[in-house]
């Protein structure tokens, strides 16, 4: 009888930690996650400078989250925009559409900023999947909150998807609430109205945020919400000791207003780069040379029309694209492919011409070889031909007077996860920045956005 008590007792036991710890499972959910996604930021600068930090920002999530030093983005070419978009959809722009931020709309043979809507004036139409906070709403009925600040439209909007809940953003030193989240968010209108933006951006952004936390009632109750701040950085010390003090205060600020388990900070940069200086190359004696795009659409037409007869068959290009002419291919009967392969031979024996690329071999091709090409390529946004400039070179289009340097080197960023139990450390390998989402999603317990098949970091 004893031992059949003693049985019981144990068992009982046993049940009680099994429900305690089931319980404290549920709570390690982080209810609120927070992304900070800085421009221009650099996994060498941030360390140079770290002497220069106080004990609550930077520093502390180096000492005390889970640092991936080593990060890129998975696809060319990238900029703020393509990389904002991977890192809330889990997805290159291959899925997403989100291949920069302009692209060249075939109607109009005009460039188009990414975000940009006719009827709106600003909107995610463009993003062609769904993004973190678009899952977090599905998978709370619309109850999660989703909010998005940054220094530019592009980022505000792309980190805010589909469905947000308000996304603002700075220009030319006003705040500016996208259009096509409605019903519009009636305390960011307050808040816009009475708090105007000083110099210091990221300091505004940094206060908003704040103030979002403390009055919208993000992070109180038991659905997982999301905020997305994006801030910018200069290479320079005073720049990043500045964004120390803001990443300090953001994160104190939340702390005090949630305990530090339920809160999931990332920060992560985006990969985009300054432009080098004109003239750099020659004075340290760096080959380089000058690619004009614009002469070769003109040269390429010329013999095309010697095969074909004389035609334009090169409508416009943009960055390093050509975009044909379809309906006179078409109308002439000419196979698409037999044009594309003359032309490719024809560019790849241009001086400063590394490789070119058809959209009909970046649309068929599982080479591994060509999988970061493929990955930035889109066929709805992108020309005919890309034409892969040697590094070091410039390519200048006369159209529109840009002169742009190639540089295929990569620039590693940081993307650090601090809180919500996760365990200090660091990871030398290289990681992209796409798997951001899935890691998210698992932690939140929710499914990854619908275009992501990048594996979660842990």
């Amino acid at each position: 009888m004893n031992r059949n008590r003693y049985l019981y007792i144990t068992l009982l036991t046993l049940l009680g930690f099994n429900a305690e710890a089931t319980a404290q499972a549920i709570k390690q959910v982080p209810q609120l996650v927070v992304t900070i996604a800085i421009d221009q930021l650099r996994t060498d600068q941030l360390e140079t400078y770290a002497p220069l930090y106080q004990s609550g920002g930077l520093k502390r999530l180096l000492t005390e989250g889970m640092v991936y030093p080593n990060a890129a983005c998975n696809f060319t070419p990238f900029d703020k925009s393509s990389a904002m978009a991977s890192l809330m959809t889990g997805a290159t722009p291959y899925y997403n559409g989100i291949t920069g931020s302009e692209w060249l709309d075939r109607n109009t043979l005009r460039p188009q900023n990414i975000v940009s809507d006719r009827k709106l004036g600003q909107s995610p139409a463009q993003l062609s999947t769904s993004t973190l906070g678009d899952e977090l709403k599905m998978a709370t009925d619309g109850l999660a909150k989703v909010f998005t600040f940054a220094t530019d439209a592009e980022r505000a909007i792309l980190s805010a998807g589909h469905a947000a809940d308000g996304s603002v953003w700075l220009s030319n030193g006003k705040w500016n609430i996208a259009p096509c989240y409605q019903p519009e968010n009636q305390w960011l209108s307050w808040y816009t109205r009475q708090y105007p933006p000083t110099e210091d951006v990221n300091k505004s952004l940094t206060e908003l945020a704040v103030k979002c936390v403390e009055q919208s009632g993000i992070g109180q109750d038991d659905k997982t919400d999301l905020l997305c701040v994006s801030y910018s950085v200069q290479q320079d010390e005073m720049s990043y000791k500045l964004l120390d003090a803001h990443i300090a205060m953001l994160v104190s600020s939340i702390h005090r207003r949630l305990p530090k388990e339920r809160v999931l900070f990332v920060l992560t940069g985006t990969g985009a780069r300054e432009e080098e200086r004109e003239g750099d190359n020659e004075r340290y004696h760096i080959p380089t040379g000058k690619f004009n795009i614009t002469r070769t659409a003109n040269l390429l037409n010329m013999y095309l029309g010697a095969v074909y007869g004389s035609e334009n068959y090169v409508e416009t290009c943009y960055q390093n694209q050509l975009f044909l002419n379809h309906k006179l291919i078409d109308k002439k009967n000419i196979k698409m492919g037999d044009l594309l392969r003359l032309a490719q031979e024809f560019l790849l024996q241009m001086s400063g011409v590394r490789n070119v690329y058809t959209s009909t071999q970046l649309m068929t091709s599982d080479s591994e070889l060509l999988q970061r090409i493929r990955n930035g390529f889109n066929i709805e946004k992108c020309g005919d031909l890309l034409i892969d400039i040697a590094p070091g070179w410039q390519l200048v289009n006369e159209t529109t007077q840009t002169t742009t340097t190639s540089r295929v080197s990569n620039i590693p960023f940081p993307i650090i996860f601090f809180g919500a139990d996760i365990k200090a450390g660091r990871v030398e390998s290289t990681v992209t920045v796409d798997r951001i989402a899935p890691t998210v999603s698992r932690a939140i317990r929710i499914r990854a956005p619908n275009a992501c098949s990048a594996k979660p970091l842990f």
